[in-house]
């Protein structure tokens, strides 16, 4: 009886109809697809419209969440979020001058067709960005109390948020005042000279680390 089970089971298995190679095939394709949809949406101006809108609001509702706590403390609140933005302008320089022109080709490559075509309007998914900022908040209040995961989050954030609202306008708009003329000037020098001016939204850290642009032609006599 044992024996006549086992070869049973054995034709059984046997028998089976192996999977075809359009189902195995079925998810890479799908994966495959998805990443082209997302290459495309990228170079759309919707997107670079919408992820503007959706950076902001997510700053806003990140800071307007710990605003609205129980726990929530003015000072303490403001120092927080302050912290974050610090934190994201710190990022932000070492993410241009590391990895945009730094030696990880994909990052690389990318940054470098924007310093082609500065107008185009390649940027991440409208939707990435907000989502990444809700995780990090999420993994931030398992470590330490939420209100302060939700307001460092924030200031991150809204980092963001200013960060691609300023460098879309840099190229979009020519200003007038002298002030946001010198301003939007410190990164079209960086499109000229790109070992310089890696900050954004501050020239903090390229003073910090010496790396803001300083021109080396003679200045007119007087």
């Amino acid at each position: 009886m044992a024996s006549d089970t086992i070869g049973t089971e054995t034709r059984d298995v046997a028998a089976a109809p192996e999977p075809s190679v359009a189902t195995v095939q079925r998810p890479q394709r799908f994966w495959h697809a998805a990443q082209r949809r997302i290459a495309w949406l990228s170079t759309t101006r919707a997107n670079a419209r919408a992820g503007l809108v959706a950076d902001i609001l997510a700053g806003c509702a990140l800071l307007a969440a710990g605003l609205m706590r129980s726990d929530n403390q003015p000072a303490t609140s403001l120092a927080t979020a302050v912290l974050g933005l610090v934190m994201f302008s710190f990022v932000e320089y070492c993410f241009h001058r590391w990895l945009f022109h730094g030696r990880v080709e994909l990052f690389e490559q990318g940054h470098r067709k924007h310093h082609e075509q500065p107008l185009a309007n390649d940027s991440l998914p409208f939707f990435a960005p907000p989502l990444v900022a809700f995780t990090l908040a999420w993994l931030l209040a398992a470590v330490m109390p939420t209100t302060t995961a939700l307001l460092f989050t924030g200031g991150i954030a809204a980092g963001y948020a200013a960060y691609g609202l300023t460098h879309s306008v840099f190229h979009h708009v020519r200003f007038r005042r002298l002030f946001a003329r010198r301003w939007a000037a410190a990164h079209h020098i960086h499109h000229c000279h790109p070992g310089s001016n890696f900050g954004v939204t501050t020239p903090l850290w390229d003073i910090v680390l010496r790396t803001r642009y300083r021109s080396t032609r003679p200045r007119s006599a007087q």
